[in-house]
């Protein structure tokens, strides 16, 4: 494990209990926030219906443009901490965590929807956060079994299963206090060096953002619309 994700793991359990609405309630109202709209950002499921009509239909062609909107959103320091000043008010999280998730579960959304999965359904929520895990470390939490299966199965499921919530919700959480606790070590470290520091900082959450997108293309698979 590197220097800031070391850090990033011993800041998580600390932030969680400081602000205990990071694990019950500020994930799901990002990813509510992220599918409905905020802000400037119109919902997820719009905003990829409207790069489908631009890509005339061509479902592959409308993630790929997708996912590169959002890496350059997430890239974009001062957007993303907007963002996260609208969802987390009443919350004490750092903005950076809420515009991050906000971004990226927006993403996620969106190409779920152009592959068929209908947005309200509780399993699919679920696969879209689970996505932003990244593929590592889902992989890793099947193996341990604590998580059942990866993204595209929970988002299949026969049946929703509540429990998975707190835990998916749970895991989200720290592993984006992880990232950004390592992505602000890197930053202070850079900023011994002049414009490194921004550069750091954009290029890390855009970065992520387009592994995670990465990600979410290869385990969302296509489905028949019902």
């Amino acid at each position: 494990m590197t220097l800031k994700g070391s850090i990033g793991k011993h800041l998580a359990p600390r932030v969680t209990e400081l602000a205990p609405g990071l694990t019950t309630s500020f994930v799901r109202e990002a990813l509510h926030r992220a599918i409905v709209g905020v802000g400037p950002l119109p919902a997820a499921a719009t905003a990829a219906d409207k790069q489908l009509r631009e890509q005339h239909g061509d479902v592959e062609k409308a993630v790929h443009e997708v996912i590169e909107n959002h890496v350059r959103y997430a890239g974009a320091q001062g957007f993303v901490t907007n963002l996260g000043g609208l969802v987390t008010a009443a919350f004490t999280i750092p903005a950076n965590i809420s515009g991050l998730a906000l971004v990226e579960c927006r993403m996620i959304a969106g190409i779920a929807h152009l592959r068929g999965y209908d947005l309200d359904d509780p399993r699919v929520r679920n696969a879209i956060l689970t996505c932003l895990l990244g593929e590592d470390h889902v992989n890793s939490l099947v193996r341990k079994k604590k998580l059942p299966a990866p993204p595209m199965a929970l988002a299949t499921a026969p049946t929703h299963d509540p429990d998975l919530d707190r835990i998916i919700s749970a895991e989200v959480a720290s592993e984006l206090i992880t990232k950004v606790a390592g992505k602000r070590l890197a930053i202070t470290i850079g900023r011994r060096v002049p414009i490194v520091g921004g550069v750091v900082g954009a290029g890390a959450d855009g970065y992520a953002t387009w592994r995670i997108g990465r990600y979410a293309d290869r385990e969302l698979l296509p489905r028949n619309r019902r």
